[in-house]
């Protein structure tokens, strides 16, 4: 059997009893090792199993699922995902790869970013599409994720933005000569993605701007570490959270959009500062 299993979002004790039952037993462990990190190393991941986890990055993923999968229709394997399996398109496919090879198959869930947002206040029930926001460079600046926010908001519905993650990138120079060199992992940070998002806020027309446009005082939620015990969540505004520290990696964003007079006193509970505080209680007085 091949097993797909979701490790949560804190630490190694976040497995759900199922899942370790089924790493204990596995004749191999991977651990998937760039849609996301826990704020635990594999050391920790072993210690707590006690096994070998062995690391799966992008390329043995995509390019190597056969050495993935091999033994599985006589072998319980284990591919161990954090948050929970199926919150990327990757492991879908993985799914897809093991049906064509006649493999039987299992799904472990767990808690992810999707679900434990709603640590913030802001009700789940009330969120439109999930985005992403890149990490700019300097000759590539997409603003695609933009207007995805604005058409949440146009629907009154909250935004959960997902940031970049950069794991075992190469620069241009040594992918094109074929040296296995790579960049250090970057995480873009709640400050940066909020500065981006000023950055567009700034170059557009003021004159087409509608109710739905971001603007400096557009209150925004940044959560940190989410699930972990050093746990962050700060709400400012977008000019504000650009300069706003959240701590290590991994950070998310949200855009509200409509909001119930209970998530705007949520939403108080995390004010960085009195001038958020004060547009968030004119807020509940419309």
């Amino acid at each position: 059997m091949f097993y797909l299993i979701g490790l949560g979002l804190g630490d190694a004790s976040d497995i759900t009893v199922k899942g370790l039952e089924v790493v204990r037993r596995a004749k191999r462990v991977y651990l998937e090792a760039y849609t996301s990190i826990l704020t635990v190393g594999k050391e920790a991941l072993e210690s707590f199993y006690g096994r070998e986890v062995i690391l799966a990055d992008r390329d043995m993923v995509e390019q190597s699922s056969d050495d993935l999968m091999a033994d599985a229709e006589e072998n319980d394997v284990a591919f161990l995902v954090v948050g929970d399996p199926l919150g990327a398109t990757t492991h879908t496919d993985l799914i897809l790869r093991a049906v064509e090879k006649g493999l039987e198959y299992c799904v472990i869930h767990n808690a992810s970013i999707m679900n434990a947002i709603g640590c913030c206040g802001l009700q789940l029930y009330n969120y439109g599409e999930t985005i992403s926001i890149v990490f700019w460079e300097k000759d590539w600046k997409p603003e695609s994720f933009y207007d995805k926010i604005l058409v949440n908001r146009e629907r009154g519905m909250h935004t959960l933005c997902l940031l970049d993650i950069k794991m075992k990138e190469q620069t241009i120079e040594n992918l094109m000569k074929g040296r296995p060199i790579y960049e250090p992992p970057r995480f873009l940070s709640a400050s940066q993605a909020c500065q981006q998002l000023l950055d567009i806020v700034n170059r557009r027309d003021d004159d087409k701007k509608t109710h739905s446009d971001l603007t400096p005082t557009t209150v925004c939620v940044a959560v940190a570490r989410v699930g972990a015990s050093d746990q962050k969540i700060a709400v400012a505004t977008l000019e504000e959270m650009c300069t706003v520290d959240m701590g290590n990696p991994l950070h998310s964003l949200v855009i509200p959009g409509h909001m119930h007079p209970l998530e705007v006193q949520m939403l108080k509970l995390f004010a960085v500062s009195d001038h958020v505080r004060n547009i968030l209680e004119a807020t509940e007085e419309r």
